[in-house]
């Protein structure tokens, strides 16, 4: 199928972004926040036989990073270029589909935006408050064991500061490690991660890099992030995708599952992070199933 590809102007930049298919729109937030749209292609793509996927890289990652400083970048800049992205496409509300860290960013919006939001879909959701972070930050640590300081090492090293690919590359290696079910998924998608680690270049990595520590100020290091209690007043249709082989513990997404009215909470068997690439029938069932009748 043939994808649309264009920019979406903001004040200083532009946003990138990707519509393939047909059918309800869905605009899909990419994880990382580090990372750009890349990695959920060619597996996400299988649904635009039944869906409009609108994809967009982020601002200051991908093909959103040009005459974009880091500076520029924060959780509001995050949610204000989500709303340009809805208005650019002329939709009143819509389906928002986060994938790991992208369902912080869905829920702050449907929170902030509640009728702007039709459908929800919380993929391998990240944490929702600081204590969910530090609950999933200790059990990453035991999970990665002897690894955790072979991280370390690659992190602190001049190469990885100086954002080179290779090296970022080894070091997503061991932090998704235990993040997939089978060995060949696993396989796949670090191929796909390391092609755009190289084609991102060091200075792209490097200001990515920088955006995610200001987003992590923005959220996580604030002592008192807490989504959870806000959750409990949403009553946006909302659809939670977790693995059973997930890195980020059960009790994450069950809370989040919990807290927001009416939600359905969705464990699928012999999968972990990356839900569409590992479960894609379970995926497509699950988001036809949820989106036509909810």
């Amino acid at each position: 199928m043939i994808a649309r590809e264009g920019r979406i102007p903001l004040d200083k930049a532009g946003l990138y972004f990707r519509e393939v298919g047909q059918g309800l729109p869905i605009i899909v937030l990419h994880g990382g926040p580090d990372f750009d749209h890349g990695y959920f292609r060619p597996d996400l793509d299988r649904l635009a036989d039944e869906f409009c996927l609108i994809y967009y890289d982020q601002r200051g990652r991908g093909r959103s990073a040009a005459e974009v400083e880091p500076e520029d970048v924060s959780l509001a800049s995050d949610l204000d270029d989500l709303d340009t992205v809805r208005k650019y496409f002329q939709l009143e509300s819509v389906a928002v589909l986060g994938h790991s860290w992208g369902t912080v960013v869905a829920l702050e919006y449907a929170l902030r935006h509640p009728t702007r939001v039709s459908h929800l879909i919380l993929m391998n959701p990240a944490p929702a408050s600081a204590r969910q972070n530090s609950v999933f930050r200790k059990a990453y640590s035991q999970k990665l064991g002897t690894d955790m300081d072979r991280q370390r090492g690659i992190t602190a090293s001049p190469a990885y500061q100086e954002g080179d690919p290779t090296t970022v590359a080894a070091r997503y290696r061991l932090h998704f490690k235990h993040a997939l079910a089978r060995p060949e998924d696993y396989e796949g998608l670090m191929a796909t991660m390391r092609a755009k680690f190289m084609e991102q270049g060091s200075e792209g990595i490097v200001k990515a890099q920088a955006i995610e520590d200001r987003l992590m100020r923005d959220t996580y290091e604030v002592n008192d992030y807490d989504l959870l209690p806000r959750l409990r007043g949403m009553r946006v249709p909302t659809l939670i995708i977790s693995g059973e082989q997930e890195f980020v513990p059960p009790e994450i997404c069950e809370d989040i599952a919990r807290a927001i009215p009416g939600a359905q909470l969705l464990v699928l068997e012999n999968c972990g992070h990356f839900a569409y690439l590992e479960c894609p029938a379970e995926v497509r069932n699950a988001l036809v199933n949820f989106l036509r009748s909810a």
